[in-house]
């Protein structure tokens, strides 16, 4: 650094070093400030947004016990456990995942959690809302619901089988609420597929913010995921555990 004048003087001596930058130097070292005052906003606000964002691996440990799959001759779906007790466990899963027997009065079907296969009754079906209950023996945990819906922006987490393979889970957020053909749906931007169909969409608790449906797809787009607000479950289907 020449350009930067080392001052010494009879006083200076006894009080220390003085460094005296030139007019350049002067510039440089603003400009550096900037950037590390710049990039102190930055680190701060990535620490806002992490302690606001749970760490998802650990919501999805507590959700996954309590989804499994849903299998018929003919269809494969998921489904989550919403109340359990010492009777069994009521599963909700869509109706159109178990539609193709029930409609010739079937009402066994698979359900598989983890490694285990369990022997599900169709116990209860809503085809206005797409919406079904399986009864199972064993009890299972259960998940709770959220009893408000959750603003537009929520981060939220699906988990299911898409295309069979089952504990899979995605992140997006609420992107909106909608109304089609009469019946209300929360819009999300989490990834799902079909397999998907009857598994819960949670927020960052793990609560139950809906089941998922099916999602919307258009040439060149990536699909809309749309979910059944669980509080239409919960109004007359089956005896949700409330958050």
């Amino acid at each position: 650094m020449a350009a930067v004048a080392l001052i010494v003087g009879a006083a200076g001596a006894a009080a220390g070093l003085e460094w005296r930058a030139s007019a350049g130097e002067a510039q440089t070292l603003a400009s550096q400030t900037r950037t590390i005052n710049h990039l102190q906003d930055e680190v701060s606000s990535l620490e806002r947004f992490l302690s606001s964002h749970p760490e998802w691996s650990a919501v999805a440990d507590r959700v996954e016990p309590s989804v499994v799959t849903v299998e018929t001759d003919d269809d494969l779906g998921s489904g989550w456990v919403a109340h359990a007790d010492a009777g069994g466990s009521d599963i909700v899963t869509n109706f159109h995942v178990v539609e193709s027997a029930y409609a010739v009065g079937v009402r066994s079907v698979e359900v598989f959690h983890f490694d285990q296969e369990l022997k599900g009754t169709i116990v209860r079906v809503d085809r206005t809302d797409d919406l079904a209950v399986v009864h199972v023996s064993e009890r299972l945990p259960a998940l709770t619901a959220v009893t408000a819906r959750p603003k537009a922006g929520t981060w939220v987490m699906a988990v299911g089988a898409p295309l069979g393979l089952s504990q899979s889970v995605s992140v997006g957020v609420i992107a909106a609420y909608r109304s089609i053909e009469g019946s209300d749906y929360v819009q999300f931007t989490a990834q799902i597929s079909p397999g998907n169909s009857g598994g819960p969409v949670t927020d960052q608790q793990g609560r139950v913010v809906g089941i998922a449906t099916g999602k919307l797809v258009y040439p060149g787009s990536e699909g809309l995921g749309f979910a059944i607000p669980v509080q239409t479950a919960c109004a007359s289907l089956v005896a949700c555990e409330q958050a």
